[in-house]
C-alpha cells in the first residue's frame, strides 16, 4: 500500500518520469551498502530479534511519511530520505526473516511454506494497492501511510507470538560471560560466503536471471503515467491497476503451496521468467484498461512461480550457516534489478516515451533468460529432487 502510495505520490509532485530513477536510487544504495553486513548479522544473531528491530524501524518511517504529508511539507528529498532508511531496515531485515523460515518447517514442506507466505503477502498486495488508491482518492495520500504504520503493529505482535524459536544460527564464537558465549560479528566470514555461493553455479545462475529479469521489466513504477497519461483513469482505477499483479500471484502461490513435490525446476524457472518478460510486453503494447489489467495479472502469476521455485532453491542448496549471507548476496540481485530497472524505466521513459520503456525492458527480460540458460546449463538441468544442502557444513 505505501509503496503504490509513493509511486503515486512522485506523479503528484512531479510529472517528469526521470523522478522515479530517483526512487530507484534511493530503495537500492542502501541495500547495496549494508545487505552483506545484514547477511553475516543474520547468521551471527538471533533472527527474530533482528526482525523486531527493522520492523519497527518501518513503522517509524510510515508514519513520518504521514505526518509530513499531513503538515504539507513534504518534498521529493524527503521521500527520498526515508526510503533510505527504510532501504537501511530492510538490509537487515530481509536476511534475517527469509532465513527464519526454514527454521519454522521441516525442510521437506519448505516449498509449500514459500508458497504460503507468497499467498500470505501477496494477498495484501492485493487490497493494499486496491485500498490505497481508495483512501488517496477520499480521505487523503497521508492515510496511506499512516494505515501501514498500524499494520506494523500486527506484524511486531505475530513475530512476539511466535515464541521461542531453535536458532542454530546464532555464532559459536565471542566473548564468553558468565558461563555462556555473547556472539560477535566476525567480518572475515563475508567473504568467505561470497567465495562459497559463486561455486554454486545453481544459486549463482538463479540470482542472476533474478538480477536481469526484473532489471529490464521494472515497469510497475511507471503504471502511475500509464494510469493517468495513456488510459486516462483516476487514482481508484489505478488502485486496481496496482493490485492486478498481485491477484495473478496469489493464484500461482495457492497452486504452488499444494505441489508436494515439482520436478523441472530449472526449465520450469526459466519459462517461468520468460513468460514474465512477455507479459511485460503485453502491458507495454496495450492501451485498452482491461488488457492492461489482463497482463499484470500474467506478470504476477509468472513472478510467482518463479520467485517460490527461486527461494526454494537457495535455501535447499544452501547450509544453514550460510543461509542469512546467501540471502543478503540475493537481496542485492534482487533489490539490484527492480531498483536499478527503476531507473533505467525512468530515463528510456524520458527519452522515448513509457511505451518503449515497457515494451524494450521486456524483451530484454527474455533475451536475458536465453543467455542464462545457455551459460549455465546445471540450472537448465536442475529437477528438484538432488541432494538437499541445508542444514550441513559446507
Amino acid at each position: 500500500m505505501q509503496l503504490w502510495s509513493i509511486f503515486w505520490h512522485l506523479r503528484l509532485l512531479s510529472s517528469e518520469p526521470i523522478v522515479v530513477s530517483g526512487i530507484g536510487f534511493a530503495r537500492f544504495i542502501p541495500i547495496f551498502i549494508f545487505a552483506l553486513i545484514g547477511g553475516l548479522v543474520a547468521d551471527t544473531f538471533n533472527r527474530k530479534t533482528i526482525v523486531l528491530f527493522t520492523q519497527t524501524a518501518m513503522t517509524l518511517v510510515a508514519g513520518v511519511l504521514g505526518l509530513l504529508t499531513a503538515q504539507g511539507t513534504i518534498s521529493l528529498w524527503w521521500i527520498y530520505a526515508l526510503v533510505v532508511v527504510q532501504g537501511i531496515s530492510i538490509a537487515f531485515d530481509g536476511p534475517a526473516r527469509q532465513s527464519l523460515v526454514p527454521n519454522l518447517v521441516p525442510r521437506e514442506d519448505l516449498a509449500g511454506a514459500f508458497g504460503l507466505q507468497s499467498i500470505a503477502s501477496n494477498v495484501g498486495a492485493v487490497a493494499g494497492p486496491a485500498l490505497s488508491g481508495l483512501v488517496i482518492a477520499t480521505i487523503g495520500i497521508q492515510w496511506s501511510y499512516w494505515i501501514n504504520a498500524i499494520s506494523f503493529l500486527a506484524v511486531i505482535a505475530a513475530v512476539i507470538m511466535m515464541g521461542p524459536v531453535e536458532n542454530d544460527t546464532v555464532s559459536k564464537k565471542g566473548a564468553i560471560i558468565e558461563g555462556r558465549i555473547v556472539p560477535r560479528l566476525d567480518l572475515s566470514e563475508i567473504p568467505v560466503g561470497i567465495r562459497y555461493l559463486f561455486h554454486q553455479p545453481i544459486i549463482i545462475s538463479s540470482m542472476i536471471l533474478d538480477f536481469f529479469a526484473t532489471f529490464f521489466s521494472s515497469a510497475n513504477t511507471l503504471l502511475p503515467f500509464v494510469s493517468q497519461d495513456i488510459l486516462h483513469v483516476g487514482a481508484v482505477g489505478y488502485g486496481w491497476l496496482a493490485a492486478s499483479q498481485s491477484i495473478g500471484s496469489v493464484a500461482a502461490a495457492f497452486v504452488m503451496s499444494q505441489k508436494k513435490q515439482i520436478l523441472k525446476q530449472g526449465q520450469l524457472l526459466l519459462w517461468a521468467v520468460a513468460a514474465f518478460g512477455a507479459a511485460t510486453v503485453m502491458f507495454g503494447f496495450s492501451r485498452i484498461y482491461v488488457l492492461t489489467m489482463a497482463a499484470l495479472i500474467l506478470v504476477g502469476t509468472a513472478d510467482t512461480i518463479s520467485t517460490v521455485l527461486r527461494n526454494t532453491i537457495r535455501q535447499l542448496q544452501t547450509p544453514d550457516n550460510m543461509r542469512g549471507r546467501m540471502v543478503s548476496i540475493n537481496q542485492i540481485f534482487f533489490a539490484g534489478g527492480p531498483q536499478l530497472g527503476e531507473v533505467e524505466a525512468g530515463v528510456v521513459a524520458q527519452a522515448f516515451g513509457t511505451p518503449a520503456a515497457i515494451i524494450s525492458g521486456g524483451i530484454g527480460c527474455i533475451i536475458s533468460v536465453a543467455w542464462v540458460a545457455s551459460r549455465w546449463p546445471q540450472l537448465r538441468r536442475y529437477n528438484g529432487d538432488e541432494p538437499i544442502l541445508a542444514g550441513q557444513e559446507p
